[in-house]
């Protein structure tokens, strides 16, 4: 069998052509992938995921080089750290009771024990920490004369208050549109049920005036209760009226129309007193001697009874 060399090495490009363009289409973007899918050009099995077993590596001196770089030999002021175990539970000594709690033993689900476990070794630390800073001369307590200087300063605290006013108007002024707004919706609510009302009485009163017009009631109730309306509040009124003038105009009301009370009859009747009383008796009157009054003799003309009006004056002078 003879094989061309000219075949060989067109066989060769080929596939070296093959291997670029397997390059060129695993370096495809996203919108290209996209639009060949649309085409049809991508089919399942054409992409395989091949999962490549993970390499471990154990760089020892690696590690042991990073451990190194963390550990400082600084002393113990500068690193400030302790590693203890709690303080031993005085109150179960003194109550007679076992601790639940030693050296570590907790109880993950108990959050009281936890939180108490918590507590008892930071005391345990304190007890400890304190010999230790008060040995190397760092103080643990603030003199009296200590003056710290803010965070922050008065003008920026004064920037954050007139935020925070800021925003309580705003909230006042929500909370009264609000309040506003259900006063309007209380107040059409009102506005709607009188509404109703007063149009369900004018259809009660129309269904009356058609049961009167065909004769099936005799009466209009309607009619009745404005009339006992009326009448109740004339009387009211003349009540009101008798009120706000007082007790005296009341008194004079009744004085013109009764009198002032006390017996009426026998005014006139004469008594001891008055039949006794001869001071306004006057005898040319009585017995009608002279004057214009009484007789002219013989023959003569006996006087006129006097008017009203003179009989008025006789009464007033006597």
């Amino acid at each position: 069998m003879i094989i061309d060399s000219r075949t060989m090495e067109s066989a060769e490009e080929e596939v070296l052509l093959g291997e670029e363009s397997e390059e060129e289409n695993s370096e495809l973007s996203d919108n290209e992938l996209q639009e060949a899918f649309s085409k049809g050009l991508l089919k399942p099995g054409m992409n395989v995921l091949v999962n490549k077993p993970k390499t471990f590596v154990n760089n020892m001196e690696g590690l042991k080089q990073c451990l190194a770089d963390f550990r400082k030999d600084l002393p113990w002021v500068e690193r400030l750290d302790l590693t203890n175990l709690p303080a031993e539970d005085v109150l179960s000594k003194v109550e007679a009771k076992v601790p639940n709690v030693t050296n570590g033993n907790v109880t993950v689900d108990d959050d009281f024990q936890r939180e108490m476990f918590f507590y008892r070794q930071a005391q345990a630390t304190v007890l400890e920490a304190l010999p230790l800073l008060n040995k190397h001369g760092i103080a643990t307590k603030r003199p009296d004369d200590y003056f710290a200087e803010m965070a922050k300063s008065d003008q920026h605290m004064q920037k954050i208050r007139k935020k925070l006013i800021s925003k309580q108007m705003i909230l006042e002024k929500s909370e009264k549109a609000k309040k506003l707004r259900e006063q309007r919706k209380f107040g059409k609510k009102v506005q709607i049920e009188v509404i109703q009302k007063r149009q369900k009485e004018k259809k009660a009163m129309m269904s009356a005036v058609k049961k009167y017009q065909k004769g099936m009631t005799d009466k209009l109730d309607f009619l009745e209760g404005d009339k006992m309306g009326k009448d109740k509040d004339s009387s009211q009124g003349s009540k009101k009226a008798l009120n706000t003038k007082g007790s005296n105009a009341k008194r004079k009301y009744k004085d013109q129309r009764f009198g002032f009370g006390g017996k009426k009859s026998g005014k006139k009747w004469n008594t001891k007193e008055s039949y006794n009383d001869v001071s306004s008796f006057r005898a040319k009157v009585a017995h009608a001697k002279g004057g214009k009054g009484g007789k002219k003799g013989k023959g003569g003309k006996q006087n006129k009874r006097p008017g009203k009006s003179v009989r008025k004056k006789m009464k007033g002078r006597s």
